[in-house]
C-alpha cells in the first residue's frame, strides 16, 4: 500500500508499506474530476499543474491537523498502469478504507462559505448536501460504510459535520439504516437488503457497479474490464452464493409490478413518513406491521406506492391488496396468485385448478405461499381498510383484516386506512404536508404549469389547500385542462365550491375518489355510529375549521335544538360524538389550545370545511348561523375573568366567521345587537379596530331599531365607539360620540349617575390626546366632584378619576400636584381593596412613571418591582397587564444605561404579547417600536431599522398611515435616519409626520410641535440655521402656549434654541437660552436631575466655546458628579461628560488629564456599547485628535484608522461622522507632510459632504478652508486662495459675516496674504478677524489671541518690530491668563518672542525666551514633540547667529534626529533643519558636509513641494 507524505519543502512524496507495517493514516473520498494528479503526476514532479492537486493538498492539511503523518488519495496511490496492482487495489480498497483512522469526504458541489454571506442569496448548505452527486456514485458507497470515521467537508474545506452528526440526513438520503453506517456487521444485513442500497447508484465504467460492491459482500473476484455490466454483476452473485456457506435456500422473488395500482409520476416530501415506515420494518423476517391512518385525500396510499417503489429490492415480492369492501378484496387474492403461478408455476396447490374455482380457496394457498419457510422477504399493502370490523361498528360489510394476514408470523405489512382505531402494529399518522414548497410542487406537476414556488397566487391557493394533496391534485387537473389564472381558480373554489369540485376531472392516482365524494363514505359511516357526531359536523360550517371546544357550545338554553342540548350536556357525550369524528380521520385534536384554561380543542382541514359548508349544508341554515353567533357572543370574557385575553385570542378565528355571516346577511339581523355588541369588545380587546367598529355599528343600528337612539343600551355601545375612534386616531369623532353619550344619560339618569361621570371621565382623557389640558382639567373635576358625591371620596371610581388627574398633572408637568393625586389615590385603594388590588398597582405603576420622570430612579424602579410582583402574583407573568409592567421596566432600565437588562424587560414584553394577543397588535407594535429605540442606543442601527419597520408597517394595517401612533413611528424613523447621516430621508420622514399630526391633531399639539422640534433639530446638522430657527421657534411657541414657559418639554425646546444660537456664533444668547432652561429644569426638576445636568453639560461646552475654560470646568464637574450619584460612574451620560472633559483638558495643555478622561471613556464604552459602538468610536476619534496634539502621529494615525474603520462598518463610507475621521486624517497626513495623502481624504471628505449635507453645510466649507491650508502648505497659493475664498463667501451666506467659522477663514486669508507677500491685505483680514472675535467672543478669547499673535508676525514681517511686540506681550499676557504659562500655545507665543528678540539683535532676551519656551514645551509635551524640536531649531539659529556653531550644530541634531523619527527623513521640517545645517556648514568651512545637506534638502523638497515652491528655491 503507498502512502503519501509531506516533504520539508512542502511538497508530497509517496511511499510504500507492506501489510504488516502499514502506519496510520487518514484516506480521501471525492468524484473524480477532469484533471486528477495520478501515480505517474507524483513521480514526474507535474502534479501541481493539474486542478486535482488542491484535494491532495486538502487531504494532507487535514491529516496534519488529525496528528496523521501518512494519507491515502485514490487517484494517485495506485498505479493503474499495472493491472496486477489495480486489481489487487480493488480487492483491497474496502478494507483499506475500514482500517483509515479518519476518511475526509470531499463535497465539489457543496458550498459552505467560512463566514455567511449578508446577500441572503446563497442556498443552505443542507439542501445541496442532500442533492450532491457523492451520494449517487457507485464507489462511494464502501467509502460511508467502511470506515469509523468519516468527515464531510464542503468545497471550500469547510466542516459540515460527521458520519455521526449527519446520520438523520444520510439515512434519509441513502436508505441505509443507521446501524450500517454504526459499524454493525454487514452480514447482519440480507443481499437483498444490501443490493437495495445500490439502486440509486451509478459508476463511470458499467463494470464497476459490480466491482464496486465486493467489499460490501466481503468478497473478492477478478476484474475483467471489457465483460459489461451484466455479466460482471452475475459473477458477483455467484460469488455471493458460493459465500452463503453452501446453504440451498428456495427462491420466493416475484417480478415487482404496480399494474393495478393508481400511481402518479412524481411523488413529493413525505420523507420523515418514508423513513418512519422503512425502520418500522426492518426486521430479521419476523413479522412488522405499520398503519398509515388519516385523512381521506391526505396521501395514505400514494405514499405507500412510494415507499414499495423505492424499497423495492429490499423484499422478494410485494402484493397490493385492495381491502375497500370483502369482494374488491378477494379480486385482490386472485391476482396475486396469478402473479405467484407466473414465476413459479408449481408453487401454488392451483396449478391443476382453475383459479376461478373458489376464491376462499385461492386466499388460503396465497397464504399458506407467503408462510412458507423462508419466504420472510415480502412485503403486503392492505388499501383503504375504511370499514374494520370493530366491536361497535354494526355494519355488516364490515371486514376483519387479520382473517386475511398469513398464519406464519413473518414478512411485512402496510395498512391504509381513515380509521383511529386500526390498532395493529407500529401506527403512523398521516398529517397534511407541513412545507408549502411541498404543495407548490404538486400544483406544479399536475397543471404542468412551471415557476410556481415564485409565483404569490400560487402560493395563496396552495396556503387556502393546507396541504392536502387531493385537493392540490384536483387543483392542478383543474388549471391543466382549463385556462384560468391562479387566482381565478381561487375565487372560484371560494365562490363556487360545489360547480367546480363537480366540473374538475377525474384523477387516476386517486381512483373514483374525488375531492367533492371522498368524505362522504366517512359521512355515511359517521351516521350510523352517532347521529350526534353528524350533527356536529354539520353545525361546524358556522364556526372556524381550527379549535372547536366543548365550553364553547355549554351556552344553550331551551329555545335551542334539542340534539345541541344533548352533545353539550356533559363531558362524555362531548367527547364520544368527537371521537366518532377523530376515529374516521374527519377531526383531529388542535395541537395549539393545549395548556389554555378550558379544555382542549378540535380541529378539522380546511378543505373538508369546505365541503361541509358547501355540501352537507347547501341549504344554508339561518337558525344554526345564528345560534353559532349566540353561542360565541355569550362566550365573550368579562375583563375580571381570569386571563381573558387566553379566551379571547381562541375566539377570534370564530368571531371572523360570524363576522363573515352578518356582513354576508347569512344570519337574520333580528335580535343580535347584543351578540354584535359583544364582538365588538371582543374585536376592541384584541386590537382588531376595523372588525370592532362594523360589530358596533351592527349593534348600534339594531338597539336602535330596537329601543330607539336614546336607550342607554344604546349609548353603551356609543360610548364604545368613542373609546374606539379615540384608539384610531380619530379624535373628532370620539368627541361627537362622547357628547352623545353623555347628553343621552344626562337625560335619562341626570348629570351626576356614574355613567354620566364615566363618560364625562373619557372627555378627560379625550381631551388630553387632543392636548387641551385646561378642558382636560375640568372634566375631571367635574368627574372627581360628581363621584365624591355620589360615592364619596373613598370609592375605588373616585379613586380612579382622581388616579386620572395624577396622569394629567404628570402630563401638564405638575410633578408636585401628580404626586399628590396618586399617593391619594394610592392610599385610598389601598385601604378599600387592599395593597395588592390590581387598581392598587396600576397607581403604584404610575408612581413609578411619575419618579422616573423625576429622575428618582431608583424610587421608580421600586414602584415598578411592587406593581410587577403584585400583578404577576394575581394576573400570572403572562397577563398582558402583568407584561405593561414588564415594558416599563425595560423603559426605565433604558434610561438607567442597562440596556441588556432593558432588551431582556422588552423581549419577554413582546413574547407575551404575541402569546396573548398576536404579533400585529399594537401593544406588540410598541414594544417592538422600544426595542427599536434600544437597538438605537446600543448603535445596532441595521436592527434598530427593522424594528421601526417592523411595527410601522403592523401600525399602518392596524391603524392606518395617519393614525397618531403610525405617525410616532415615523417620527421615530425619522430620528434613526438622521444618526445614520440619511437627512434627506429623516426629512421625508419627519415632513411625513408633520402633515399626518397637524391634520390628526392640529398645528398647535404638542405631538406635532416635538415634530417640529426634530425637524428644527434636523435642519441644523444639514446647516440650514434660519430654517432650524424657525421651527425652535415655533415648537417653543406652541410649548409655551400649551404648556406654559417653565414645561419640561418647553425647557428642552429652550435648550434646543441654545443648541442652534451657539452653532450660530451667537453665543450670549446662547448663553441666556441655556440659563433660562437651567432655572427652569431647577426649579422643576430639582438641581440634580439628569435632564438638569444635560443642560448643566451644556452650559459647559458653550464656556469651552467662549474660552471660559475654568467655568467650563465647573460646568462639567457638576454634571459629572451628578450622572455618578444619580446613575453611577458607567453610565452613558457620566461617560460623555467624562469625554467632554477631555476635550476640556486638551484645550487647557493638560493632555495628560485629557489622555486618563478620554481613556475611562473608551473603557467604559467599551465596556456597555461594543468596541464598534459609535460613542466608542468617537472617543477613539478623539484620542487621534489628542495623539496628534501630543506629536503622537503614528498612534494619532492608527487611532483615526480604527476609527475610520468602525463608522464605515456600523454607518457606511459616506456617513457625516466617517467623513469627519476622513478629514482628522488629512489634517495627520499634511502634519506628517504627506501631502498627497491628506489632498486625497479632504477630496473624499469634501465629494461625501457634498453629497450628503449640499455644498454650503458648514462642514463642507470646512473642509474647503483645510483645501485651502493643505494648498498653501503646498505652496499652491493661488489654489489656497480660492479655496479660503470659496469657503469664506459660504459661511458668510449661511453663518453670517461675524460667525467666528467665518472669522477662521478670515484669519486664514491673513496668513496666506502674508505668505504671498500682500502684506496689506493681511493686516486688513487679521483686523477683520480680530474687530469680530472680540465682538462675538471677547478680547482675552485665545481665537482672539491666535489672531492677535498672528498680526505680531505680520508687523515683524513688515519690520515694524515695536507694534509686533506690542502683539507677542499682549498674546503672551492673554494666554497665561486664560491657559496658564505653561500651556502649549503660551509657549508658542514665547518662542515667537525670542524669534522677534532675535531679530532685533536681542540675542541674550532671545535665549532666554528661547529656554522658556523650550523648557515648557519639554514638560508639557515631551522632548521628542514636533513643536518642541521646533524650538530646539530656533535655538539652533540663535547659536548660530551668536557665532556657537558647536552649540548650533547640537540643537540642529537634535532637531533633525527628533524629525526624522516623528515626521520622517523626508518631511519638510526635517529638511528645513538639513538646510539649516548645510548654511551651519558652510559658515564652518565644511563645505563638502554643506553640500550634501543641501542636496538632501534639495531633492526632498522638489520631491514634497515641487520644482516652484519657494522653499525648493530657497533651497536652490
Amino acid at each position: 500500500m503507498r502512502l503519501l507524505q509531506y516533504n520539508n519543502d512542502g511538497d508530497f512524496s509517496l511511499t510504500e508499506f507492506f501489510e504488516s507495517d502499514i502506519p496510520e493514516y487518514a484516506i480521501l473520498s471525492h468524484r473524480w474530476g477532469a484533471e486528477e494528479v495520478t501515480f505517474k503526476d507524483i513521480i514526474d514532479g507535474t502534479s501541481k499543474s493539474k486542478a486535482g492537486y488542491s484535494k491532495i493538498q486538502f487531504c494532507g492539511e487535514q491529516a496534519k491537523r488529525s496528528g496523521l503523518q501518512y494519507f491515502w488519495v485514490d487517484t494517485c496511490c495506485i498505479d493503474k498502469s499495472n493491472s496486477v496492482e489495480l486489481q489487487e487495489s480493488i480487492n483491497s480498497m474496502f478494507r483499506w478504507y475500514r482500517h483509515a483512522i479518519k476518511c475526509y469526504v470531499y463535497l465539489i458541489d457543496v458550498s459552505r462559505p467560512r463566514s455567511n454571506s449578508t446577500g441572503g442569496a446563497n442556498e443552505p448548505w443542507e439542501l445541496t448536501f442532500r442533492r450532491s452527486e457523492w451520494f449517487t456514485r457507485g464507489w462511494t458507497l464502501q467509502e460511508l460504510i467502511a470506515p469509523a470515521s468519516v468527515d464531510f467537508f464542503s468545497k471550500e474545506g469547510v466542516l459540515l459535520g460527521n458520519k455521526s452528526s449527519l446520520e438523520r440526513h444520510i439515512c434519509e438520503i441513502t436508505g441505509i439504516p443507521a446501524n450500517a453506517l454504526r459499524g454493525t456487521p454487514l452480514s447482519n444485513f440480507s443481499i437483498t437488503e444490501r443490493m437495495s442500497w445500490t439502486t440509486s447508484r451509478e459508476t463511470y465504467r458499467q463494470e464497476d457497479k459490480a466491482y464496486s460492491l465486493l467489499g460490501i459482500f466481503d468478497i473478492s473476484m477478478p476484474l475483467i474490464y471489457s465483460e459489461g455490466k451484466d455479466k460482471a454483476l452475475q459473477r458477483l452473485r455467484e460469488e455471493i452464493y458460493k459465500a452463503s456457506k453452501g446453504i440451498q435456500r428456495k427462491d420466493f422473488s416475484v417480478v415487482f409490478s404496480l399494474s393495478n395500482v393508481s400511481d402518479i409520476e412524481h411523488f413529493v416530501g413525505r420523507e420523515t413518513e418514508l423513513q418512519e415506515i422503512h425502520k418500522a420494518l426492518n426486521s430479521d423476517g419476523s413479522r412488522r406491521t405499520v398503519v398509515l391512518h388519516g385523512l381521506g385525500g391526505i396521501g395514505k396510499t400514494q405514499l405507500s406506492v412510494a415507499y414499495a417503489k423505492r424499497h423495492k429490492d429490499s423484499y422478494s415480492a410485494i402484493f397490493w391488496l385492495n381491502i375497500k369492501d370483502e369482494n374488491s378484496l378477494k379480486q385482490s387474492f386472485v391476482k396475486v396468485a396469478r402473479q405467484i403461478l407466473r414465476e413459479h408455476p408449481s408453487a401454488l396447490q392451483l396449478n391443476n385448478m382453475d383459479t376461478n374455482e373458489s376464491l376462499d380457496k385461492v386466499i388460503d394457498v396465497v397464504k399458506a405461499w407467503l408462510s412458507q419457510p423462508n419466504n420472510t422477504r415480502w412485503l403486503i399493502i392492505f388499501d383503504n381498510y375504511d370499514n374494520p370490523k370493530l366491536p361497535r361498528n354494526s355494519d355488516p360489510t364490515a371486514i376483519n383484516i387479520r382473517n386475511f394476514f398469513p398464519e406464519s408470523y413473518q414478512g411485512s405489512i402496510i395498512i391504509t386506512t381513515r380509521s383511529l382505531q386500526v390498532r395493529i402494529g407500529h401506527s403512523i399518522q398521516i398529517r397534511k404536508l407541513g412545507n408549502v414548497y411541498d404543495s407548490l410542487d404538486i400544483l406544479s406537476n399536475f397543471s404542468r404549469r412551471e415557476g410556481l414556488r415564485s409565483n404569490p397566487d400560487a402560493l395563496i391557493l396552495a396556503s387556502e389547500l393546507d396541504g392536502l394533496p387531493l385537493a392540490l391534485a384536483t387543483a392542478g387537473a383543474y388549471l391543466d385542462q382549463v385556462a384560468v389564472s391562479l387566482s381565478d381558480y381561487l375565487r372560484l373554489y371560494k365562490r363556487s365550491w360545489v360547480q367546480l369540485q363537480e366540473s374538475s376531472p377525474e384523477l387516476d392516482s386517486y381512483e373514483d375518489r374525488t375531492l367533492y365524494s371522498t368524505w362522504q363514505i366517512s359521512f355515511d359511516h359517521v351516521k350510523q355510529q352517532n347521529d350526534l357526531s353528524a350533527k356536529l359536523l354539520c353545525f361546524w360550517a358556522y364556526f372556524d375549521s381550527q379549535d372547536l371546544w366543548l365550553e364553547l357550545l355549554q351556552h344553550s338554553d331551551s329555545s335551542d335544538p334539542a340534539w345541541v342540548r344533548e352533545l353539550t350536556k356533559d363531558e362524555v357525550s362531548f367527547y364520544q360524538a368527537v371521537r366518532v369524528l377523530s376515529s374516521h380521520g374527519l377531526v383531529e385534536v388542535d395541537t395549539a389550545s393545549q395548556g389554555l384554561i378550558e379544555s382542549r380543542g378540535y380541529s378539522i382541514h380546511g378543505c373538508v370545511h369546505s365541503w361541509i359548508i358547501h355540501v352537507l349544508n347547501q341549504a344554508w341554515n339561518h337558525e344554526f348561523a345564528r345560534l353559532a353567533i349566540k353561542l360565541i357572543g355569550s362566550h365573550v370574557p368579562e375583563e375580571q375573568t381570569f386571563q381573558p385575553w387566553l379566551t379571547q385570542r381562541r375566539l377570534l378565528r370564530h368571531a371572523m366567521r360570524c363576522s363573515f355571516m352578518v356582513l354576508n346577511s347569512l344570519v337574520a339581523d333580528n335580535d343580535i345587537s347584543w351578540e354584535c355588541h359583544k364582538l365588538g369588545i371582543l374585536y376592541a380587546n384584541q386590537g382588531k379596530l376595523i372588525e370592532a367598529e362594523q360589530m358596533y355599528q351592527r349593534a348600534i343600528q339594531g338597539y336602535e331599531k330596537a329601543w330607539g337612539p336614546e336607550h342607554t343600551l344604546t349609548l353603551n355601545i356609543v360610548n364604545n365607539l368613542g373609546n374606539l375612534c379615540v384608539e384610531q386616531g380619530r379624535l373628532a369623532e370620539a368627541e361627537q360620540m362622547y357628547q352623545r353619550a353623555l347628553q343621552g344619560y344626562e337625560k335619562a339618569w341626570g348629570p351626576e349617575h356614574i355613567s354620566s361621570l364615566d363618560t364625562v371621565n373619557n372627555l378627560g382623557g379625550l381631551y388630553i390626546s387632543q392636548g387641551k389640558l385646561v378642558e382636560a382639567e375640568q372634566m375631571y373635576q367635574w368627574a372627581l366632584q360628581g363621584k365624591e358625591r355620589a360615592w364619596g371620596p373613598e370609592h375605588t371610581s373616585t379613586l380612579d378619576t382622581v388616579n386620572n388627574l395624577g396622569l394629567l398633572y404628570a402630563d401638564q408637568g405638575k410633578l408636585v400636584e401628580a404626586e399628590q393625586m396618586y399617593q391619594r389615590a394610592l392610599q385610598g385603594k389601598e385601604k378599600a381593596l387592599g395593597p395588592e388590588h390590581t387598581s392598587t398597582l396600576d397607581t403604584v405603576n404610575n408612581l413609578g412613571l411619575l419618579y422616573a420622570n423625576q429622575g428618582k430612579l431608583a424610587e421608580a424602579e421600586q414602584m415598578h418591582q411592587r406593581a410587577l410582583q403584585g400583578k404577576e402574583k394575581a394576573w400570572g407573568p403572562e397577563h398582558t397587564l402583568t407584561l405593561n409592567i414588564v415594558n416599563n421596566l425595560g423603559n426605565l432600565c433604558v434610561e438607567q444605561g442597562r440596556l441588556a437588562e432593558a432588551e431582556q424587560m422588552y423581549q419577554r414584553a413582546l413574547q407575551g404579547y404575541e402569546k396573548a394577543w398576536g404579533p400585529e397588535h399594537i401593544s406588540s407594535l410598541d414594544t417592538v417600536n422600544n426595542l427599536g429605540g434600544l437597538y438605537i442606543s446600543q448603535g445596532k442601527l441595521v436592527e434598530a431599522e427593522q424594528m421601526y419597520q417592523w411595527a410601522l408597517q403592523g401600525k399602518e394595517r392596524a391603524w392606518g398611515p395617519e393614525h397618531t401612533s403610525t405617525l410616532d413611528t415615523v417620527n421615530n424613523l425619522g430620528l434613526l435616519y438622521a444618526d445614520q447621516g440619511k437627512l434627506v430621508e429623516a426629512e421625508q420622514m419627519y415632513q411625513r409626520a408633520l402633515q399626518g399630526k397637524e391634520k390628526a391633531l392640529g398645528p398647535e399639539h404638542t405631538s406635532t410641535l416635538d415634530t417640529v422640534n426634530n425637524l428644527g433639530l434636523l435642519y441644523a446638522n444639514q446647516g440650514k440655521l434660519a430654517e432650524a430657527e424657525q421651527m425652535h421657534q415655533r415648537a417653543l411657541q406652541g410649548k409655551e402656549k400649551a404648556w406654559g414657559p417653565e414645561h419640561m418639554s418647553t425647557l428642552d425646546t429652550v435648550n434646543n434654541l441654545g443648541n442652534l444660537y451657539t452653532d450660530q456664533g451667537k453665543l450670549a444668547e446662547a448663553e441666556q437660552m441655556y440659563q433660562r432652561a437651567l432655572q427652569g429644569k431647577e426649579k422643576a426638576w430639582g438641581p440634580e436631575h439628569m435632564s438638569t445636568l444635560n443642560t448643566v453639560n451644556n452650559l459647559g461646552l458653550l464656556y469651552a466655546d467662549q474660552g471660559r475654560l475654568v467655568e467650563a470646568e465647573q460646568m462639567y464637574q457638576r454634571a459629572l458628579q451628578g450622572y455618578e450619584k444619580a446613575w453611577g460612574p458607567e453610565h452613558m451620560s457620566s461617560l460623555d461628560t467624562v469625554n467632554n472633559l477631555g476635550l476640556l483638558y486638551t484645550d487647557q495643555g493638560k493632555l495628560v488629564e485629557a489622555e486618563q478622561m478620554y481613556q475611562r471613556a473608551l473603557q467604559g464604552y467599551e465596556k456597555a456599547w461594543g468596541p464598534e459602538h459609535k460613542s466608542t468610536l468617537d472617543t477613539v476619534n478623539n484620542l487621534g485628535l489628542l495623539y496628534t496634539d501630543q506629536g503622537k502621529l503614528v498612534k494619532a494615525e492608527q487611532t483615526y484608522q480604527r476609527a475610520l474603520q468602525g463608522y464605515e462598518k456600523a454607518l457606511g463610507p459616506e456617513h457625516t461622522s466617517t467623513l469627519d475621521t476622513v478629514n482628522n486624517l488629512g489634517l495627520l497626513y499634511t502634519d506628517q507632510g504627506k501631502l498627497v495623502k491628506a489632498e486625497q481624504m479632504y477630496q473624499r471628505a469634501l465629494q461625501g459632504y457634498e453629497k450628503a449635507l449640499g455644498p454650503e453645510h458648514t462642514s463642507n466649507l470646512d473642509t474647503i478652508n483645510n483645501l485651502g491650508l493643505l494648498y498653501a502648505d503646498q505652496g499652491k497659493l493661488v489654489e489656497a486662495e480660492q479655496m479660503y475664498q470659496r469657503a469664506l463667501q459660504g459661511k458668510e451666506k449661511v453663518l453670517g459675516p461675524e460667525h467666528t467659522s467665518s472669522l477662521d477663514t478670515v484669519n486664514n486669508l491673513g496668513l496666506l496674504y502674508t505668505n504671498q507677500g500682500k502684506l496689506v491685505k493681511a493686516e486688513q483680514m487679521y483686523q477683520r478677524a480680530i474687530q469680530g472675535y472680540e465682538k462675538a467672543l471677547g478680547p482675552e478669547h485665545t481665537s482672539t489671541l491666535d489672531t492677535v499673535n498672528n498680526l505680531g508676525l505680520l508687523y515683524t514681517d513688515q519690520g515694524k518690530l515695536v507694534e509686533a511686540e506690542q502683539m507677542y506681550q499682549r498674546a503672551l499676557r492673554g494666554y497665561k491668563k486664560a491657559l496658564g504659562p505653561e500651556h502649549k500655545s503660551t509657549l508658542n507665543i514665547v518662542n515667537d518672542l525670542g524669534n522677534l528678540y532675535a531679530d532685533q539683535g536681542r540675542l541674550v532676551e532671545a535665549e532666554q525666551m528661547y529656554q522658556w519656551a523650550l523648557q515648557g514645551k519639554e514638560k508639557a509635551l515631551g522632548p521628542e514633540h514636533t513643536s518642541t524640536l521646533d524650538t530646539v531649531n530656533n535655538l539652533g539659529l540663535l547659536y548660530t547667529d551668536q557665532g556657537k556653531l558647536v552649540k548650533a550644530e547640537q540643537m540642529y541634531q537634535r532637531a533633525l534626529q527628533g524629525y526624522e523619527k516623528a515626521l520622517g527623513p523626508e518631511h519638510t521640517s526635517t529638511l528645513d533643519t538639513v538646510n539649516n545645517l548645510g548654511n551651519l556648514y558652510t559658515d564652518q568651512g565644511k563645505l563638502v558636509e554643506a553640500e550634501q545637506m543641501y542636496q538632501r534638502a534639495l531633492q526632498g523638497k522638489e520631491k514634497a513641494w515641487g520644482l516652484e515652491h519657494n522653499s525648493t528655491l530657497d533651497s536652490r
